[in-house]
């Protein structure tokens, strides 16, 4: 497959959201005081680790083929009932992750329709799908502890 060059890009600015995503997934976890906190930032990173694996594949010529299959979104107990130190810090680690999500599921919309390969746009819709889920993961944890 011949990638135009606005499609190689496209896919650098993706690779390098992504890996943005990463670097800053890596960094919440560590700084998360909850620690279910700390493993959705974890497992978020992973998934975003996935989504850069996919964008390099499709650069080396590899596209790749996607299934529905959705799976259930983890449920969060509350951990924060009142205003304390730890909550504003996980808030904001919170915040600034989701306002990162919106902005790269913005990107992923404006370059699905960009790619004249019908499966590699299938893939770039597959994560963007993806990215919106993990929006709504960082809410329901926000919604749970009261932060949204």
């Amino acid at each position: 497959m011949q990638l135009t060059q606005k499609e190689c890009s496209l896919l650098k600015e993706l690779k390098g959201q992504e890996a943005l995503c990463i670097e800053k997934y890596e960094k919440a976890a560590a700084a998360a005081v909850d620690g279910q906190l700390k493993g959705l930032f974890t497992n978020l990173r992973d998934m975003e680790q996935t989504h850069l694996d996919t964008l390099t594949g499709i650069e080396n010529g590899t596209v790749p083929t996607v299934s529905g299959g959705e799976k259930p979104l983890p449920t969060f107990a509350p951990v924060y009932t009142a205003e304390s130190p730890d909550k504003a810090n996980d808030r904001f680690l919170c915040t600034d992750l989701l306002t990162g999500e919106k902005h790269v599921s913005s990107l992923y919309n404006t370059s699905i329709f960009e790619f004249r390969d019908d499966n590699v746009r299938n893939a770039l819709n597959h994560i963007q799908k993806e990215e919106q889920t993990h929006g709504k993961m960082i809410y329901n944890y926000m919604s749970a502890n009261g932060m949204y």
